[in-house]
């Protein structure tokens, strides 16, 4: 029973997240709908930074709302930062961690979080795995070193 409730939460969690991510993405999308299949292994990624790569999969992540699939090496620090719009992410490998005032949070395989644009916070990659996650935003990337 458990394992059914969690399994229909990251469902739910996904088609949430498609959701808003398509509804607000639309500028960026083909007028025509297209179906879009990208298996996670056989994706194209380029390394945005030291220790990052994206495979941008919908949209521009340099100019507006996006999906990517994003790889974090192990051990990746990202620092304290913020994030001008929201992100959305579901892990499907390893482990993205998480910090900010209220506590730490190891995202794992199937689970989602969502942080809102302007939340000061750490991010980084699990020790041993890294992490493997998709991530849609709500308008471009880009990361605020915290003061």
């Amino acid at each position: 029973m458990k394992r059914t409730l969690t399994v229909l939460g990251v469902a739910a969690a996904l088609a949430i997240t498609c959701t808003i991510g398509v509804a607000q993405g639309q500028q960026q999308q083909p007028k025509k709908k297209e179906l879009v299949f990208v298996p996670a292994h056989k994706a194209t990624f380029k390394e945005v930074v030291p220790g990052v790569s994206k495979a941008v999969l919908w949209g521009d992540h340099d100019k507006g709302p996006y999906g990517a699939f994003t790889k974090l090496v192990p051990g990746f620090d990202a620092g304290m930062h913020t994030h001008t719009n929201d992100v959305w992410i579901v892990v499907l490998k390893g482990a993205y961690l998480y910090k900010d005032d209220a506590g730490e949070k190891r995202v794992g395989p199937g689970d989602f979080i969502r942080i809102p644009g302007g939340r000061k916070h750490w991010s980084g990659g699990d020790a041993k795995e890294g992490a493997l996650f998709y991530e849609e935003s709500s308008g471009k990337f880009d990361l605020v070193p915290a003061k």
